[in-house]
């Protein structure tokens, strides 16, 4: 074997192992990711999140403003990212906020999503909590209903966290610094 031939095969070893390194984690997603932009990604969750608002049907309510956020994604945070929305629901009664949380339960099944927890949490409140998984759109959402104990007492609320599944970033788009 020649000294060129020697190279290019250590050069396609290597970037076949870097290329299996990459597929091994990305299966461990359970998916193939979707090639996405960031500011698509952001839309697409904030999208999800206005339907989790519908879902809850309180319109006099007022929500907390920061749009989503980006995050790296562990199984290979230099290609894949997701975009996550925490925000909440405030400003009306602790009863229209139990009947739009119970709406929120209700409507989930009916528009795509698995519940797979609900019931009160762990905290010294016991706050109903529900989590709810869009297998087909890869979105999960976690809500909380805050209207016991202390935290209810001083601001009752819905707390929403809604969460993409990891996205692959175009190729030549840096994700260092992306939020």
């Amino acid at each position: 074997m020649t000294r060129t031939a020697a190279r290019l095969f250590v050069s396609a070893l290597a970037l076949t192992s870097i290329t299996m390194g990459c597929s091994k984690d990305m299966d461990d997603l359970g998916y193939t990711p979707t090639t996405l932009g960031v500011e698509e990604a952001r839309a697409r969750t904030k999208d999800v999140s206005s339907q989790v608002f519908d879902m809850i049907g309180i319109k006099a309510g007022k929500t907390t403003e920061p749009g989503p956020g980006i995050s790296t994604c562990e199984e290979d945070p230099k290609h894949l990212f997701l975009s996550r929305h925490p925000w909440s629901l405030y400003g009306v009664s602790p009863d229209e906020l139990k009947q739009g949380f119970a709406r929120l339960k209700e409507s989930l099944p009916k528009n795509g999503w698995k519940i797979v927890e609900y019931g009160p949490n762990k905290s010294a409140n016991k706050n109903l909590e529900l989590t709810a998984d869009a297998e087909e759109e890869h979105f999960s959402i976690n809500a909380e209903l805050h209207v016991t104990g202390e935290s209810g007492k001083k601001q009752p609320l819905i707390l929403v966290n809604v969460v993409s599944g990891c996205y692959k970033a175009p190729e030549g788009t840096d994700l260092n610094g992306v939020y």
